[in-house]
């Protein structure tokens, strides 16, 4: 009876680490660091699995078959990104929108996308109020009879 306790126990243990270990390495692999464009190019050193924010340069975007190619910047600093990818992008993704990248980052300074979000930060905003009507005249009170 004593020796079944301890293969159940021992069962339970392998159980209990395999989930574990599961969950811990399915964590590590889903975690990505959120980074500006500055603090990219400050470290130049390669970093896998990041998130870029920034602003598409205008003018600098390039497709040629499923690579696409444009600059994301920030400020003064500005990095070159290459996408490889045939899902097609959103409408807002053009020059000057916001857009956040997901991918790796070489030591050559060139950032490969995996992934692309791009907004356009006027679209979702309010429309300002028309101003109040001008009436055509105004009486002017001592006149009036």
């Amino acid at each position: 009876m004593d020796s079944k306790k301890i293969k159940f126990g021992i069962g339970i243990a392998i159980i209990v680490g395999i989930v574990a270990w599961e969950g811990i390495s399915g964590f590590q692999q889903a975690k990505s660091y959120y980074v500006t464009v500055k603090q990219l190019t400050s470290g130049k050193s390669a970093r896998r699995d990041i998130r870029v924010g920034g602003v598409v340069t205008p003018g600098s975007i390039e497709r040629v078959g499923t690579v696409l190619s444009f600059r994301l910047a920030q400020g003064s600093d500005s990095i070159p990104v290459t996408y490889v990818g045939d899902e097609t992008l959103p409408d807002t993704f053009k020059g000057g929108a916001q857009a956040v990248i997901q991918g790796n980052y070489t030591a050559g300074g060139q950032f490969m996308a995996d992934h692309i979000q791009a907004k356009c930060a006027s679209k979702y905003q309010a429309a300002p109020p028309p101003p109040p009507p001008q009436s055509a005249s105004v009486a002017d009170p001592g006149t009036a009879r």
